[in-house]
């Protein structure tokens, strides 16, 4: 991630064309995840917001293929989700949080899920983001994802994380400075 960090939060031309293309063919290729809106009508709100681009680029880039999963007809704003099949490769063996990593005296993982997306500027999902995910399809078969911690958990040391198995989404809990090669998180931005 630390090749993502600037303070100008913009793509090139060419970086935005390749990623609207890509965001476009995706959009169409998955249509049963945002019926009834059109694709004309996010590109023009994305070009509106080029910041949310970089965002979008860094979700992708880190293997989340990004998609629209809804849109806030009271704000105009799309919101898209980590559509990829596993928790994004480029965010895995990553602990909770800044606290979490701080703690590890020793096979310090190199970041954090909340540092990741703090510095994409996205939002981790919550459990219920988690689940609203998975009625679009089956994600995380073989993968985890860390899931905004309520605070009361994440004070006594604990992070939750959710997956998919047996057709059935599992929220689990984990103390949040652990971390392994599957598990990674899925982030949200609203666009």
């Amino acid at each position: 991630m630390n090749n993502m960090k600037s303070d100008r939060k913009e793509l090139l031309p060419e970086q935005r064309n390749e990623l609207l293309k890509t965001l476009k063919i995706r959009f169409e290729k998955n249509m049963h995840r945002h019926k009834a809106l059109k694709w004309a009508d996010v590109q023009s709100r994305l070009e509106a917001h080029p910041e949310k681009l970089w965002s979008l680029n860094a979700m992708e880039v880190t293997g989340g293929e990004p998609d629209v999963v809804g849109h806030d007809k009271k704000t105009g704003e799309y919101i898209f989700y980590d559509c990829s099949a596993e928790s994004p490769k480029g965010r895995r063996s990553i602990c909770y949080d800044h606290e979490a990593l701080e703690s590890r005296k020793e096979h310090k993982p190199e970041d954090s899920a909340i540092n990741m997306a703090n510095e994409m500027d996205i939002e981790i999902l919550t459990e219920e983001q988690y689940r609203e995910l998975q009625k679009l399809g089956a994600f995380d078969l073989k993968t985890s994802s860390w899931v905004k911690t309520p605070t009361e958990i994440r004070k006594l040391g604990g992070a939750l994380f959710c997956d998919r198995r047996y057709n059935t989404v599992f929220v689990y809990h984990n103390g949040a400075e652990s971390y392994y090669a599957a598990r990674g998180f899925r982030g949200a931005i609203k666009v």
